[in-house]
């Protein structure tokens, strides 16, 4: 069962005054919160003390005061507890304490009143109890001699007399000793009145015993009427707090236009709420309408007042990451990335939402680029390039990588930066990296000859001959469409290269082995196996002449060079 599903089955208990069970469900409650819950503490506090366990209702008080230090009730609680054990002025503090968070609280008055009251009494009983002779006083005593007759009320006396401390206790569980000492302060006192309240739903149990009795009477009838225990009162039950209700009631009423975007009637409705019962969900809902009518500042005021009020009144943790949230979505309106970032991340801290995260994520990924979109300047990106150049002539690598990051970060739709940066991290080793940098600059500029030129000879460095020769081709085919062929034989010499060291032996291996390998090699083998080209290989060996025209053709060359490369056709 929930938590709430066991206080209202302890509230039942309580009405039907079956204390122990109140206790049991109470505790049962307690251990299913999932967070701890002043007023059911204080409930339980109420079920001990009505079984006259003080020092556990006690416990109990002070934990209720723990968790909420503003609720008056609380500390109506630790009065009573310490009204039971006879501590006078410890329950006078906290009712005291108690008037000063709610001055019009009436359980309060009527504590301090009797505490008090008690307090006064026990001073003169303290007086009565250290006469010694009080016990032949009590024999002769027409309204106190058939008591005193018993034995044990006897040694009672005797152990008041030396253990005042038990006093209180004492006075509470045996009416007999009220009339004795009724009888020597020559008044009449019946039995405290127990008081006890049944728990209300949704509402903190009413303080239980000890609410303090009345103030004791003068005694003027006879000593039979003296010994005779006031009969126990029924104390007037706690109004029901309907204001929770209520207040849930403005905020249904306030939904309904909101969902109709009359926002300035449902913003006046959610303060009604809030005013009638103060629960930030009412705030959160205002900050929600506040935000879609617009109004910007007014939401981030009553957010900022709802995550205050929230620490006080101990709200769930997930409510104050709401009004964290939205307080992040109202920054982000406003183009306030950093705020909006800090928000959000304090939201996360309270409750880790998915949306939240996302809108995190977002914030952070646009502020990156605002931040990089701010720094753009052409005229530094070129001094950057420049410094980077020096440093490049002067074989300080790692120097002119950090002077062209500076010129990407500058310039970055700038290919040469890219390129550039791509030529000093070959020389620092860095190939992967250097291939990164040319694919992007030629993402940024595809006709850019010395980018393909640059990633072909690092993959080359890599052993990627493969990738190095179709890189290779592609920028023939760029160098001939956008450079006249300028970089023709720049191209040709890598390419070369590349298709050499493919195939190139391996030390320790002979001639036939090697050969045997790159037959084996993928390519070469689909190259043998295509009917054209073993069309074309048949002329040239009839003819030789008649391979030169096929060269011609660009994927024929391609093709010879690798048979070339691989060794399956010889040159002289």
């Amino acid at each position: 069962m929930s938590s709430e599903e066991f206080k209202a089955q302890g509230n039942q208990a309580f009405q039907a005054k079956d204390y122990e069970k109140a206790v049991s469900f109470f505790t049962q409650a307690i251990e299913a919160s999932p967070s701890p819950n002043h007023i059911l503490f204080s409930n339980r506090s109420a079920a001990y003390a009505s079984l006259g366990q003080y020092q556990d209702a006690l416990d109990d008080a002070n934990k209720c005061v723990e968790i909420n230090g503003s609720w008056a009730k609380g500390y109506n609680r630790v009065g009573a507890a310490h009204y039971g054990r006879g501590e006078w002025d410890e329950a006078h503090k906290a009712y005291s304490k108690a008037l000063e968070l709610d001055p019009a609280n009436k359980m309060a008055k009527e504590g301090l009143n009797e505490t008090e009251i008690a307090r006064d009494a026990g001073n003169d009983v303290k007086n009565v109890f250290s006469d010694a002779g009080m016990v032949e006083k009590l024999k002769k005593n027409p309204k106190t001699a058939e008591l005193m007759k018993d034995p044990e009320l006897v040694a009672k006396v005797q152990k008041l007399q030396t253990d005042p401390k038990s006093m209180s206790q004492e006075l509470f569980s045996d009416p007999r000793l009220m009339t004795v000492m009724g009888a020597m302060l020559g008044v009449d006192l019946g039995v405290q009145p127990s008081q006890q309240s049944a728990p209300q739903e949704d509402t903190p149990v009413p303080d239980a015993y000890p609410e303090p009795s009345s103030k004791p009477e003068t005694n003027t009838t006879s000593a039979e009427n003296a010994a005779a225990p006031e009969p126990e009162k029924e104390a007037t039950p706690e109004p029901v707090d309907n204001s929770k209700e209520e207040a849930d009631n403005l905020k249904q009423q306030a939904n309904q236009l909101y969902k109709k975007r009359q926002f300035d009637e449902a913003i006046e409705l959610y303060n009604k709420a809030w005013e009638t019962f103060q629960d930030i969900t009412y705030l959160n809902n205002r900050a929600a309408a506040e935000f879609e009518k617009g109004d910007y500042d007014a939401t981030i005021e009553t957010c900022e007042n709802a995550v205050e009020k929230g620490r006080e009144l101990r709200a769930d943790y997930k409510l104050v990451a709401k009004s964290f949230a939205r307080l992040g979505s109202a920054y982000l309106k406003k183009d306030d990335l950093p705020n909006a970032i800090k928000f959000f991340e304090k939201s996360l801290t309270e409750h880790r939402s998915p949306d939240v995260l996302s809108k995190l994520r977002a914030a952070e990924a646009d502020l990156k680029k605002k931040e990089a979109e701010e720094y753009i300047d052409p005229e530094k990106a070129e001094d950057a390039r420049l410094q980077g150049k020096d440093f490049f002539t002067k074989g300080d690598w790692p120097a002119a990588v950090k002077a062209y990051t500076e010129m990407i970060n500058r310039a970055p739709k700038d290919a040469r930066g890219y390129s550039n940066r791509a030529a000093a991290l070959a020389k620092l080793m860095s190939f992967p990296d250097a291939v990164k940098d040319c694919d992007k600059a030629i993402e940024l500029d595809p006709s850019f000859v010395r980018a393909y030129i640059r990633k072909a000879t690092a993959l080359i460095a890599m052993k990627d001959f493969n990738k190095a020769m179709t890189t290779l081709e592609e920028a023939r085919t760029v160098d001939a469409d956008t450079n006249e062929g300028k970089a023709a034989n720049e191209i040709n010499g890598l390419y070369y290269k590349a298709s050499s060291q493919r195939f190139a032996a391996i030390d320790g291996e002979t001639p036939e082995q090697t050969f045997e390998r790159a037959s084996k090699d993928p390519e070469v083998s689909a190259i043998l196996q295509d009917p054209v080209m073993n069309s074309i290989l048949q002329q040239a060996r009839e003819n030789p002449a008649a391979l030169q025209e096929h060269m011609k053709n660009p994927e024929v060359a391609k093709k010879i060079n690798i048979l070339i490369a691989a060794g399956v056709i010889r040159t002289r």
